[in-house]
């Protein structure tokens, strides 16, 4: 699903990269939806990981730890050859449009994605590390929702320009210093 799609991946492309046979399928997954699900939560899993990796780093300030997680995603995706994004959104992007079990279990996890950034951008405002014009909330979106399209442009580009460019700009001015 990664590599083609929501739409384009059947379950028989699903059982034949797993090398299972199609009976596997339907004994674990009552349907794609759910396999769809269990494939969102896994990756979901793997991102927290990645985000608690860069996150729960107290040796850095809160801000330092923002910059270090997008430094992770960026060489994770380099290592993929800038050829694969993330599956949330892509799946945002194409799967919300025809299953809304789908988009409600999307939504969940961006707000649970949301929360763990809300909380580093708090703490770096009290310490007076990050400007206060704006919500915790307000900026861990703009963070998550702004991300997302770089890694679209980064895949329609095959260059990580359009992830350091997003990077450069939101750190000079949405997440500067207060002055």
């Amino acid at each position: 699903m990664l590599v083609k799609g929501y739409s384009a991946a059947s379950v028989r492309d699903v059982v034949a990269e797993a090398g299972a046979p199609q009976g596997s399928f339907t004994n674990h997954f009552a349907s794609k939806e759910a396999f769809s699900i269990a494939v969102l939560d896994a990756y979901f899993d793997h991102v927290m990981a990645l985000v608690g990796q860069a996150l729960d780093d107290r040796s850095i300030s809160p801000r330092e730890r923002l910059e270090r997680y997008l430094d992770i995603i960026i060489e994770q995706l380099d290592r993929d050859g800038l050829k694969r994004g993330c599956l949330i959104g892509d799946f945002s992007a194409e799967a919300t449009q025809l299953n809304e079990t789908i988009r409600l279990r999307l939504e969940t996890i961006f707000l649970e994605w949301r929360a763990r950034f809300s909380a580093c951008i708090a703490e770096g405002q009290a310490q007076g590390q990050i400007a206060t014009a704006f919500t915790p909330d307000d900026l861990a979106d703009f963070l998550l929702s702004s991300w997302e399209g770089a890694i679209l442009r980064m895949k329609v580009e095959r260059r990580p320009d359009a992830l350091e460019r997003f990077k450069k700009i939101a750190f000079a001015t949405i997440f500067m210093e207060p002055k």
